[in-house]
This record gives structure tokens, sequence and C-alpha cells, in this order.
């Protein structure tokens, strides 16, 4: 049975699922009702290691995931396409983590959704509803946690869902839920 978090809240996966190896993240939300033109909504993946600082940075341009990179160079990290309306049942955007392809020296996956020129727009996430991440362990297709954002978002253009870390050689997941008024560029910038 999946377990499902709250904003903030965590889990420890490799003592709540320690046979987990490749991790399927699910991504969606649905536009709400005249809300104006078509939105083009992304999820972008952060695969990061720690500075001296502590803090999370990206590890190297090729291990930022998005539309126009769907890999790691290892294939550690796999995007399976964007999704440009959000339209149909399910997940809208999936992406593939493979725990055991992971460099060492990885500390922190974050999973960033924007919505593409949506300043330019006039679109934010207030326009938005129905939003969540959902982990699955991809050999099984069983879910084993998710976190239905419940967050209202009046102006953010971009939101960290969740993020996988390690700690002390074990995998966590976190559910984020953190709104920014910050364009995919910007995501980028703070992470090097």
């Amino acid at each position: 049975m999946a377990i499902n978090l709250t904003k903030g809240q965590g889990i420890n996966l490799t003592k709540t699922a320690p046979t987990l190896s490749r991790i399927r993240m699910g991504l969606g939300w649905d536009r709400k009702s005249n809300s104006g033109p078509e939105f083009d909504i992304d999820c972008s993946v952060f695969v990061c290691a720690l500075n001296g600082a502590g803090e999370p940075k990206l590890m190297s341009d090729s291990h930022l995931i998005f539309f126009n990179n769907l890999s790691t160079p290892n294939g550690a990290v796999q995007h399976k396409g964007d999704n440009r309306t959000g339209a149909g049942e399910g997940d809208d955007e999936t992406v593939l983590v493979d725990l055991g392809k992971i460099e060492a020296d990885a500390a922190e996956i974050s999973f960033i959704v924007t919505i593409h020129e949506g300043a330019e727009r006039g679109q934010n996430f207030g326009q938005i509803q129905n939003a969540y991440i959902k982990l699955y362990d991809d050999a099984t297709g069983v879910e084993v946690a998710g976190y239905d954002l419940d967050a209202t978002f009046s102006s953010e253009t971009a939101v960290q869902f969740g993020s996988l870390y390690r700690k002390e050689g074990q995998w966590h997941f976190k559910a984020v839920g953190a709104g920014y008024r910050l364009t995919l560029g910007d995501f980028v910038a703070g992470y090097q």
C-alpha cells in the first residue's frame, strides 16, 4: 500500500522498500477550465552532488535532465519525454531512476516542474489543479509513495515537487511542494 505524504514529509526508501532498485517517478497535473491558452509544463531533474558547504549543486550540465537532454551520461536517470499539453489520464511525464547506476557522489535528485514561458504568457500554478508526484517500483508497477500538492500557488511559475536524496548510504524521498517565480534557467543558475 502506498504511503501518502504531505508537504515536507519524507520516507526512508531503503527501509520502506528494501528491494527497490529501479524507480519510476510519475508527475501529473490538470489545467483548470477557462484558464486561457494551452500550457506547456515541463518536468526537469537535477542530479546533484554536495559542494564544500554541503549544498546540492548540479554534477555537470549533462546531469540536468529535461526535454532537450533526456538521460544522464550513464543512463541512470531517464526522462521518458515531454507531454506538451498534459492531456490524457494518468501521469503526464515520467522519469526512470536506476539507483544502482547513480554515481557514488550523487547526493540529491530534485524534480522541478516549470511552466514554459509562464511569466511571458501570464500563466502560473494557480491555474493548475490535481498536481502530484508518485514514486513507483518500476519492476512491479506498485506505487510506493505519493504526494498530492495541496498548496495554492497564485503567481508561481515553478514548483519543486519532490526530491530523492542519499543520507548515510540510504535513499530517501521527500515531498517538497515549494513554489517559485522562476524559470528553468533560473534554477540551472542556482544549482551551478
